[in-house]
């Protein structure tokens, strides 16, 4: 026995002395035997019906297909000589299908977040950071959402040594569905977990916005009609004005001479009415009537009804025009408090969604197939399907293996790391045994189920709940 094992599980190469772990907690030297400390998983329909030989149990056998070997826990490919740790030979539908199953170790990753906010996170392109250090950048918005960009090979391996751990300890932490609290540079703090609402600026979120200004009006136009005579639904992209609106002409609306600042698009639509922030509908103002910029009085009248709201319903003001025109706080009519309230009841709770993406490799592709194009090639015309962690992923189109995975579909504390600074992520994949063959694929590493579960001894967990079964 050897008092000391070097891991080659990554390029880190950790000479573990013996009842101890390396850098990276994931591979320790037990009896003098480099060993997997976490157990590998399954995904099972059942837990509760995976039993192993010796174990006291008289119900009937669990059946191929109700039971998908994952890659967590199962090791890695690294280096590029050793096939997939364990490549699994079933029987589904009598066709014989092979699910090739490692760990990669992946320094060509990251995470595309998608905020549930009209919140002012900061500037497109502003570096995000943790801890002071630059981890990612945000990126384009999207309707109702912000969006970061996180992690990636440029801050995992191309600034300071400091920089690196700082974006691989986030990104996991992010990855394994815990909570990170994020600045961004002349923006917010925010606070992110998957599936959970944001806290922005410590204030946690409850809405996606229903619609943008414009979209809000063309939902809501025939239900405010006959109690408001105006509608400004601020918002920091398009803000809209009913009377203008093709949905007050289209109603017969009369024109209510309400100028509102910003440039104009096109009738009742108006953009850059106010600077991003985080007050009303996602801009900088306090006070809803800031954006108004005139009031025609060939237009106008005394006692107009005027309703300014924002895009959630979370800011709500009624105002009635004096003899001078000049908007008047007033009670909000019932009728017009239950309209605020339909605006609310639209919105979609607030989350944050949060997504792996990798480029899976040639060592990974090498751990299948002696000819690793072959499997790329097969991914692409999705003749193999791929999993990650037994949950579906999205395969980008265009060369390579380039897949992104919902987290939040994936089971609890799927992701690893490595010390390189690389995240470890499970990824799987599954395709017809005559395929696998035709790819140059390890067949004397071909293994049934049944001597896996026997031997591995697996943890059996369940995919959570909206997560299809990755075996139909």
């Amino acid at each position: 026995m050897s008092d000391v094992v070097t891991c080659d599980a990554c390029p880190v190469l950790c000479r573990i002395r013996l009842d101890k772990t390396g850098a990276c907690d994931r591979y320790g030297n037990v009896g003098g035997k480099l060993t997997r400390m976490e157990p590998l998983t399954v995904i099972a329909r059942n837990p509760e019906m995976v039993r192993f030989a010796g174990e006291d149990w008289t119900g009937n056998p669990i059946e191929s297909r109700d039971i998908f070997v994952t890659a967590i826990g199962a090791g890695t490919t690294y280096p590029d000589y050793k096939p997939a740790p364990f490549i699994v030979g079933t029987e589904i539908d009598g066709v014989d299908m092979i699910t090739v199953v490692t760990e990669g170790v992946f320094s060509y990753c990251g995470l595309k977040v998608k905020i549930d906010t009209d919140r002012h996170l900061g500037p497109e392109s502003a570096l995000v950071r943790v801890g002071g250090e630059a981890i990612g950048h945000v990126t384009t918005a999207e309707y109702g959402s912000q969006m970061l960009s996180l992690g990636g090979v440029h801050h995992l391996t191309g600034g300071s040594k400091r920089e690196g751990v700082a974006t691989c300890a986030a990104v996991l932490a992010l990855a394994n569905k815990l909570p990170v609290e994020l600045t961004v540079d002349g923006g917010a703090g925010v606070i992110v977990q998957a599936n959970r609402a944001p806290i922005v600026d410590g204030v946690a979120e409850s809405r996606m916005r229903v619609g943008c200004g414009s979209a809000t009006i063309g939902i809501f136009a025939g239900q405010w009609q006959g109690h408001a005579d105006e509608v400004i639904v601020v918002d920091d992209h398009i803000t809209g004005v009913l009377t203008e609106h093709q949905a007050g002409r289209f109603l017969d609306m009369r024109p209510a001479g309400i100028r509102v600042r910003g440039r104009r698009s096109t009738p009742g639509r108006y953009f850059q009415v106010a600077n991003p922030g985080m007050g009303w509908g996602g801009t900088d103002i306090a006070d809803p009537l800031a954006i108004i910029e005139r009031v025609d009085p060939k237009l106008a009248w005394a006692g107009l009804r005027l309703l300014m709201v924002s895009t959630t319903g979370e800011h709500a003001a009624w105002f009635v025009l004096d003899d001078e025109l000049r908007p008047q706080p007033a009670e909000m009519p019932p009728a017009i408090v239950a309209a605020v309230a339909r605006i609310g009841e639209n919105c979609e709770a607030a989350l944050c969604s949060v997504l792996f993406m990798a480029g899976a490799g040639g060592s990974l592709r090498a751990g299948a197939t002696e000819n690793p194009v072959l499997l790329t090639r097969a991914v692409q015309s999705g003749r193999a399907r791929v999993t990650s962690g037994g949950a579906p992923v999205f395969v980008w189109p265009g060369g390579g293996i380039t897949y992104m995975a919902d987290v939040s579909a994936m089971p609890d504390a799927s992701f690893g790391s490595v010390p390189t600074p690389a995240l470890v992520a499970p990824i799987e994949f599954t395709l017809p045994r005559v395929d696998y063959l035709a790819l140059g694929g390890h067949e004397g590493r071909i293994r049934p189920l049944d001597d896996i579960l026997a031997e591995a001894r697996p943890r059996a967990v369940s995919l959570p709940p909206d997560t299809v079964f990755p075996i139909r």
